[in-house]
């Protein structure tokens, strides 16, 4: 198989090739950015349970961390400003690093059924403010730090990927068999555990530790 880097001409290299490879951005596209939170970003916020955060860090290498919990869970401080709160996971604290060299994120949020999204980008802080954190908790437990996201591009992003995607679709979903678990996977890459005893581990991390 040819390698992708083999053909220089058919690599895009600088901005004016891109711009003249894929056109004119439509007034409507380059129209609809924000440099604030208005009601319908808000109200779209308030709706979801689930977002993406991209970073990276001094040198460029790129995270997407997944974060999700209950619809709203990320705070609206103000038209400018968001709270993620940091629920327990692995510590491997992975954007939390990048954004300490390099701050710049890309958020995307996601509401089940609805298909398009709300990219927000921004620069942000790592925050360990008590009073902050508190109103983020969940069976009984605060989040011990937090992202504050200082907003300055907010826009409504079309539905044509999740729609094609099917996301939303229920039909379109995997049988959890098909597919093996997180347990067995880890297990097999690392060498390092059981996958049974993965397998429990994760499901009573999926049990008890969620906050």
């Amino acid at each position: 198989m040819t390698n992708c880097f083999d053909d220089p001409a058919a690599l895009i290299d600088d901005a004016e090739t891109l711009r003249e490879h894929v056109g004119a951005i439509p007034p409507l596209a380059k129209d609809k950015v924000l440099d604030r939170l208005d009601r319908f970003c808000r109200d779209f916020i308030a709706l979801s349970p689930f977002l993406v955060l991209a970073s990276c860090d001094s040198e460029g290498r790129a995270d997407a961390s997944p974060r999700g919990d209950a619809p709203g869970f990320v705070r609206v401080l103000d038209d400018r400003t968001l709270l993620i709160p940091d629920r327990r996971g692995n510590n491997r604290v992975d954007s939390f690093g990048n954004i300490l060299s390099a701050p710049g994120v890309g958020l995307v949020f996601m509401v089940p059924g609805i298909p398009e999204t709300l990219r927000v980008n921004g620069k942000a802080r790592a925050t360990r403010d008590v009073e902050l954190l508190a109103p983020s908790i969940m069976q009984g437990r605060a989040p011990v730090t937090g992202l504050l996201v200082a907003v300055e591009e907010a826009f409504f992003h079309c539905g044509k990927a999740l729609i094609r995607s099917k996301l939303w679709d229920p039909a379109a979903q995997v049988p959890r068999d098909s597919f093996p678990t997180l347990g067995r996977i880890i297990a097999d890459q690392t060498k390092a555990v059981d996958a049974d005893e993965a397998d429990r581990n994760l499901e009573e991390a999926y049990r008890l530790r969620l906050y």
